[in-house]
Parts: C-alpha cells; structure tokens; sequence
C-alpha cells in the first residue's frame, strides 16, 4: 500500500502545485506508515529522480507523447491503472486546473472517497477526516473519508513546499494502455515573459479605479519591481483594458498568493471569492466605504495615482534601483 500524487506538468516543467502536493503527500504517508509514491505523464525535461527530495520514495513515469497535454478521460484511465498496479490506497492531488478535471472521474471510476479544496493533513485519530474550505473560503469543513481508496486535492499555497533533502526516487517506465484521445490540441497560444497568476506569490491587481487602460504601467511597474504576476477586476477585462487571462474572481481565476494587493478596487463578493484565500491582502482605494477594507490585512485610503507612484518610489530605494 502507498499514498500515490500526481505530479503535474505543463511543457516539461514540474508545477509549483506539484511540489506542494508531492510534500503533502510524502507527510500523509509517513502519518500513516506507508510510503509515498508519484506518478508523472508525459515527456519531463527535468531530473525525475531529484524530485526524491520531497519525499517520494518511487515515481511512476508514462512518456508517452500523448499525453504531454492534458485530457482528463485519457489521464484519468492511466492514473488508475497505476493505483491498481502500486496498491496505492490514497491518492493527492493540487487543486487547480488539472487536478480538478482528473480527482473527480478517478474518484467514479475507482469509487473513492475525494475531498477537494484540502488545506490541512487529514486526521486519522478517529477514522479519516480531512479539513476543507467551503463557501469560498468563508468557512472550513471536515469530511470524513471512509471508502477503502482515498483521493485529495490541496488547495495551492495551502501547503508549503519542504525539500528533505533525501536520496533520489527510483523512477518506473510504466507501460500503460492509452485510449484514443478524444481531445486534439492543434495550437497553443502562450504568454511569454510573465509569471503565471497560478504560480505567482505576490500579485499586483487593478479594477476600475484605475480609470482606463492608459494607466496600466504603474501597475506594471510595481509588479515587475515586486516580480508579481498582475491580475484585473473583472470588470476591466470586460472592457477589455486587460486580457482575461488576467481576471480574477468567482468567475475568473482563483488564486492564493502570499501577498495581494488591491488598487482601485471595490471588492464586491464575486471579486473576494476568487482572492480570498491570499496571505496577506492589501487593498488601495479612495473610498474608505470600500468593501474591500474589512477583508484586507492592510489598507492604504487614499488616491491611486498618488499611493502607487510613492510606493513605487520607497521600493526602488529598498532595492537600490534607479
């Protein structure tokens, strides 16, 4: 028996949500007394053996190109062929994006208990309770799992990475039988030269008090300064002074950064659904009325087009920039 995660990639590199999954699960196995195994699809350039040094004692490789994108049926037959091979009888997984497509049909097919959204180690004291975060992060669950398999997804930057410093895994070529994909990728369109929001552990966010896409580059400029991803309301992606791929919200991108900063946003229900699960929040915004105030660790009442610059500014001395 193990405790088998999923170890996530995109182009060949390891995901942030990987490696914290790969720690949690490597501290699941050593609760309950069994040994903590990965499972890697797809072509990886980077060392897989190394990944040993957070925790995972044997990884499971499947190069076969088919699966260097992501089809959640296809991941999903190939995952479980490898619980059925290892006796695996918990399984971890980041709960982001390919996580949340590939936990819930493994958890049909090979009728497993899952709980999504984890932010803690489970509890075995009294069977196996896992704590969770519900209503959008306004409140905590604990759900017992009492199915003979066990699959849990870790919220990102829930659980923070923690190297051993082990001996390298030993790494399986499994050969395993691969469906048809029923899912062509016949393009990627990628944004170069920025820090993935999913990735990112501080973001630099603007809404509408920004007043137009003109005034965007002290939000870059503070970003680049911060090496934070920038993120928008969703109001300012429908106008499109943003990209989408930026918004942030219950209907944008969740996130969970260290540190969060608001300029010139109201923060209305939607938008703190998506953000609230952050470190640390800092909003801006001129309207001491703001929403956003009474989720925020910190907050700075004041104009934009004031506050900003004179942060700017104080930054650039810390780091002795020009």
């Amino acid at each position: 028996m193990s405790v088998l995660i999923f170890i996530d990639q995109s182009e060949g590199q390891v995901k942030k949500g990987a490696l914290e999954a790969l720690s949690y699960g490597a501290k699941v196995a050593a609760q309950l007394g069994l040994s903590a195994e990965g499972v890697v699809l797809g072509k990886l350039s980077e060392d897989i053996a190394a990944l040993g040094k957070y925790g995972v004692k044997k990884i499971y490789h499947v190069a076969d190109e088919q699966l260097n994108h992501l089809d959640a049926q296809v991941f999903t037959d190939v995952i479980a062929q490898v619980v059925q091979s290892s006796g695996a009888t918990v399984i971890v997984f980041s709960n982001n994006t390919d996580g949340k497509a590939i936990a819930p049909r493994l958890s049909a097919k090979l009728k497993a208990g899952l709980v999504s959204g984890a932010v803690a180690l489970p509890d075995t004291g009294n069977g196996f309770s896992v704590k969770k975060s519900v209503f959008s992060g306004k409140a905590f669950a604990h759900v017992a799992i009492h199915t003979d398999i066990k699959i849990i997804a870790v919220n990102p930057n829930s659980f923070s990475t923690a190297a051993s410093g082990g001996d390298n895994a030993e790494v399986v070529n499994f050969n395993a039988t691969i469906a048809a994909p029923k899912v062509k990728v016949t393009g990627v369109n990628k944004v170069k030269g920025e820090i993935p929001l999913s990735e990112a552990e501080i973001v630099v966010s603007g809404g509408r008090g920004l007043k137009g896409p003109e005034n965007w580059g002290m939000i870059e400029e503070l970003a680049k300064l911060l090496s934070a991803a920038t993120a928008c309301s969703r109001p300012v992606a429908d106008t499109h002074w943003r990209p989408h791929h930026e918004h942030v919200g219950q209907t944008g991108l969740a996130i969970a950064p260290n540190l969060y900063i608001a300029i010139g946003i109201s923060g209305a229900i939607q938008h703190l659904a998506g953000v609230n699960r952050s470190k640390t929040i800092v909003v801006i915004n001129k309207d001491p009325e703001a929403p956003f105030f009474k989720a925020a660790d910190y907050g700075i009442v004041g104009d934009a087009f004031e506050v900003v610059p004179r942060i700017i500014e104080e930054v650039k001395k810390l780091k002795g920039v020009a």
